[in-house]
């Protein structure tokens, strides 16, 4: 059972039943896709323009244009300071938005996509017909297909890949293009990335020009696609990509100081250390510690670990772990978020994880998800799906409204309304989501995570099918040659009870159930004459698998007062509290104002209660315990001779950290002091 690779489950062979992530899933269906389809038409009153359909539009006449023999005029871009109140009154021919606005209408078609594997719906598809049908317009006939540079400057393609996001926007493309393909048989969209990917070739490949992207995403959908379609030449590339990275001379030195001659500035030395932010400092096979931009870290250790895998790189595997460890044991916020500093939207140094000016993008969280996944095809270890449901259900939740409507793109750990109004050092920091970004990359990447949820409760080797998430849900599986039909039954909002039922078929072969490390306690009911043992955090049970066969398990979910390291400085004395998968978080709206004053004992969970409260409408599971609230009595000097302090006796209301700010304005805390 050791080292043994496993892939996930078609998507409609996972169909979720689990109450509470059956209403993430139809929220992103019924409500999210339809408004981000808005939003991707500039048409949401009160929201920052996207641009993204009038780009293509324009991109989409000017190509025409060109193939129609008229004389190429290139248009300016139209800088931020410069927009249009109205997008209505917006000069139809330009360029608007950040260079990489193509990838938010990607990926809310890939997001469409997998809604209509899950169910079809006509009304959906046209909209996503018209979708590829834009952006098929827009692609120029040597297959080049970015909305930036066919408007601003075709003499200008692929000259600066460290910041201009075209390999970026091929990668987002691509993954729309073979979710498209799975959802509907249809080929249009995946050509179009075929041929996209044949111009990058063209000029970027063993024997021809060095570069790589500056963004990471195009090496995981480049491999995507080979899996899709067994076409041996983007898995080709995308080992070009990953081998090119970091090595001299540095790819990004060389269009710098092509740049900087052509304005008559002084050249740089060629050499890879300056771009760590890229993770172009060193070669990947060397790499130790999780640096840089953060997303881009998390793109490219997915699809460093997607090599690892499909090419049995030994040196690649070893150096993911190198990285998983440095994430995830030094730099990852409690609540699975990553990125402590929004200099750069970036890791900072180990266990530098300050909760007020945490940046934790929503999009890092995806991207950690992603990884971890790919790490458990890799190797089932339960460490790798504990981060997974971490993120999941914590920051990636976070950041989307109960509506489905607003978002964060940021997601500290304690907010202060009024700081963020008037301190210029959280400026980054939303005390309320907003309706959508000028920079919009989390919404759509939320709802391409968890409309494709059913990818990462379960994986499967040939012999053995792994249930990595306690998410109800139905899956149909090939074990061995023989079929089967599982009923997995789990509400981890109500307990820790899961029962795994074998509705019909038969079939040899292993079945391993993660113990969550949130699990104090567990408890087994396996079949009679079953071989079971635990193997890297899961209890593998082997036996004949037939009709009527149950699993059942029993996790306890006690409320835990949890500590950070004494290594991070910033929560030192302080204590937060979880809940199965679910960090806890205090609100104004339960506790008062001041939640820096609230006082609080580990000791104190043996008397916490757990009761639904309603949020946004909706009942979820709160905790309230014991706690004590500092008096600071009126006239308080700033400064004074020590006493100790006085307070009184509160009780402490706690809600799930995703559903906070969904009651208006206020403060939150995760940490809370310790007495």
């Amino acid at each position: 059972m050791k080292n043994q690779i496993s892939a996930p489950l078609p998507l409609q062979n996972v169909s979720v039943t689990d109450p509470f992530w059956q209403r993430e899933i139809l929220l992103i269906r019924d409500a999210v896709i339809p408004y981000q389809w808005e939003a991707l038409h500039d048409r949401v009153p009160g929201a920052a323009p996207s641009w993204w359909a009038h780009n293509m539009r324009a991109a989409a006449k000017a190509v025409a244009a060109m193939k129609a023999g008229k004389p190429y005029v290139p248009r300016p871009t139209r800088h931020f300071e410069t927009l249009p109140e109205d997008p209505e009154h917006a000069d139809p021919d330009a360029f608007y938005g950040f260079v990489f606005q193509d990838s938010d209408g990607y990926k809310w078609l890939e997001a469409a996509a997998y809604q209509l594997i899950l169910k079809p719906d006509a009304e959906l598809k046209k909209k996503a017909q018209e979708a590829v049908d834009m952006i098929c317009a827009a692609q120029e006939e040597d297959g080049y297909l970015d909305t930036y540079y066919t408007l601003t400057g075709r003499e200008n393609r692929f000259t600066n890949l460290k910041d201009h996001h075209e390999l970026y926007c091929f990668g987002h493309l691509t993954e729309a293009a073979v979710a498209w393909r799975q959802a509907t048989g249809q080929d249009d969209l995946l050509n179009a990335a075929r041929r996209f990917a044949r111009c990058i070739m063209a000029r970027f490949a063993p024997g021809r020009e060095r570069g790589c992207p500056g963004h990471e995403i195009a090496e995981m959908a480049l491999l995507r696609l080979y899996e899709e379609t067994g076409e041996t030449e983007w898995r080709d590339l995308a080992a070009y990509f990953l081998d090119v990275r970091g090595t001299e001379p540095s790819t990004f030195a060389i269009e710098e100081n092509e740049r900087r001659r052509r304005e008559g500035l002084k050249e740089l030395p060629i050499e890879a250390k300056r771009y760590e932010y890229y993770q172009a400092h060193m070669p990947v096979r060397a790499m130790q510690e999780a640096t840089g931009h953060a997303v881009r870290q998390m793109y490219l250790c997915s699809g460093m670990a997607d090599e690892a895998r499909l090419l049995g790189d030994a040196a690649m595997k070893a150096a993911c772990e190198r990285l998983w460890r440095s994430a995830v044991n030094e730099k990852m916020y409690v609540t699975g978020g990553v990125g402590g500093t929004h200099v750069g939207e970036a890791f900072s140094r180990p266990f530098d994880l300050p909760s007020d000016t945490a940046y934790s993008e929503t999009c890092a969280a995806v991207g950690l998800a992603f990884w971890a996944r790919r790490m458990l095809q890799l190797e089932p270890r339960a460490e790798y799906a504990d981060v997974m449901e971490r993120a999941l259900y914590n920051t990636v939740l976070s950041g989307m409204a109960l509506d489905g409507k607003s978002f964060f793109y940021v997601n500290p750990l304690e907010v202060d309304p009024a700081a963020c109004e008037k301190d210029e050092r959280l400026r980054h920091v939303k005390p309320v989501r907003q309706k959508w970004f000028g920079c919009a990359c989390c919404p759509p990447n939320i709802a391409r995570l968890v409309s494709s949820l059913g990818q990462y409760i379960v994986t499967q080797s040939a012999s053995a099918l792994y249930i990595h998430l306690y998410i109800g849900c139905e899956i149909k599986a090939r074990l061995n040659g023989g079929e089967l039909v599982l009923r997995l039954d789990a509400d981890l909002t109500r307990d820790g009870k899961i029962l795994l039922t074998v509705v019909s078929g038969e079939a040899d072969g292993a079945i391993a159930l993660r113990v969550p490390d949130w699990a104090e306690e567990n408890k087994l009911d396996c079949p009679q004459d079953t071989e079971a043992k635990n193997e890297n955090g899961y209890c593998v049970i082997l036996r004949h698998w037939q009709a009527g066969d149950t699993v059942q398990a029993e996790f306890s979910m006690p409320v835990r007062a949890v500590a950070a390291s004494p290594r991070v400085r910033e929560t030192a004395r302080q204590l937060c509290f979880s809940r199965g998968p679910w960090v806890y978080c205090a609100e104004e709206a339960d506790n008062g104002k001041d939640l820096h004053l609230l006082r609080v004992r580990p000791g104190d969970v043996k008397n916490a209660l757990v009761a639904p409260l309603a949020i946004g409408g909706l009942p979820f599971p709160a905790v309230t315990l014991p706690a004590k609230r500092v008096l600071v009595p009126e006239g308080t000097p700033l400064y004074a001779p020590f006493r100790a302090e006085q307070t009184r006796d509160v009780t402490l209301t706690l809600v799930p950290y995703f559903a906070w700010n969904n009651r208006g304005l206020g403060e939150m805390r995760v940490w809370l002091n310790r007495e």
